[in-house]
């Protein structure tokens, strides 16, 4: 039984360290291209190295060539769920882009620019269909969550 245990955490570990440590652990930080290494996922990394010379080169490359070995570039500031997202409704046909300025910096505080060249706006009917519109611009947005930077 004792050597049964041993050769399954053998082949578990191989499994794990071919995969790439980061791969496994970080799946939504797939396909950054740089910054600043991830010193957590290196050292897991490098403890294949040192126990498992082929699996820890593997390791490496597949968390480099995935991108996720890297720290976000710019971590979320804020975690909303659908259920905490206020919804403030306004007539669209009779509000300008600077009274929805204003209604967003009086909501929430936080000052926009609607006419910055990388905002876009979108008119959406229901709450699923902002949540659905979401997912589409930030495909890590998963199950009902919405990552904001401020």
């Amino acid at each position: 039984m004792g050597q049964k245990f041993f050769n399954m955490a053998i082949t578990a570990l191989l499994v794990f360290q071919l995969t790439g440590c980061g791969t496994i652990l970080y799946p939504e930080r797939r396909g950054q291209i740089g910054g600043r290494l991830d010193i957590g996922v290196v050292l897991l990394d490098t403890i294949g190295l040192f126990f498992f010379i082929i699996p820890g080169v593997i390791a490496f490359a597949v968390d480099f060539s995935n991108g996720t070995i890297y720290l976000p570039a710019h971590p979320p500031a804020v975690i909303y769920r659908a259920a905490d997202l206020k919804q403030i409704k306004f007539d669209p046909k009779h509000t300008s882009l600077a009274q929805i300025e204003k209604i967003i910096k009086d909501q929430t505080g936080c000052t926009v620019k609607l006419t910055q060249d990388n905002v876009r706006i979108s008119r959406l009917k229901s709450e699923s269909d902002m949540m659905a519109h979401f997912a589409q611009v930030r495909p890590d947005t998963q199950d009902n969550r919405l990552a904001l930077n401020r």
